[in-house]
């Protein structure tokens, strides 16, 4: 079955992008990309495999032989280099500190972008859930639905906050920042282009937000 129904969600570190377009996808019977992982993936193996990533043209060159592979069954996520999982891995914090010099590069983000929309297109399900930075204005700019999904700073620190253990709430605020400030060189994900609604789950808790991604896309489409 071809995909029919695009849902493209973008926002800024801690709004809830992944957690709630997943739940969201699972409720809808669609599947679910993370776009994000592709680029912590990368910079693993750049790290791994000794990749300057303070020099494009390393990166650039090993984009050919970079073997990626994703679940985006909601239920069955994974995230692999080559015949590695790699799931966990690109969760720890020296991947953090290395992604946003790897994402910043154009001829990566091109890259990644086409394989995203492949991705996409070989979904066997009526939809799929994308989010990550930039998905509403490059990645899929023509979704049925297009939604930036955000929430105030004070929030956004809170949540992240609560989702890692061991880490205190300067060192939080201080990721956030400064993720968002190196990441806002590349893309605008803090304003909603032409024709994207903005849901702000400030003061929303979980299941409201997903409600409301939900019903957004249901008026929509009708899914």
């Amino acid at each position: 079955m071809a995909v029919t129904i695009v849902v493209a969600v973008d926002g800024p570190a801690g709004s809830g992008k992944s957690s709630v377009s997943r739940a969201a996808a699972r409720e809808l019977g669609f599947d679910y990309l993370d776009t994000g992982a592709a680029y912590r993936a990368l910079a693993w193996r750049c790290l791994e495999e000794g990749i300057d990533t303070h020099g494009p043209a390393d990166v650039i060159e090993s984009l050919p032989s970079f073997e990626y592979s994703i679940g985006i069954d909601p239920d069955a996520y994974f995230v692999r280099v080559g015949s590695e999982d790699v799931t966990t891995d690109i969760r720890e914090p020296r991947i953090s500190a290395t992604v946003s010099a790897v994402a910043s590069i154009p001829e990566v983000r091109a890259h990644l972008t086409a394989l995203f929309r492949s991705i996409i297109q070989s979904s066997p399900k009526p939809g799929v859930v994308v989010e990550g930075r930039d998905i509403t204005t490059v990645v899929a700019p023509d979704a049925e639905v297009r939604i930036l999904l955000t929430a105030s700073e004070e929030v956004r620190m809170s949540r992240r906050s609560a989702e890692l253990s061991g880490v205190s709430a300067e060192a939080t605020a201080r990721e956030l920042s400064s993720r968002d400030a190196k990441d806002a060189k590349v893309v605008d994900f803090m304003n909603a282009a032409e024709g994207v609604v903005t849901v702000d789950s400030t003061d929303l808790d979980f299941d409201s937000t997903v409600a409301a991604v939900v019903s957004l896309v249901r008026e929509r489409t009708q899914a």
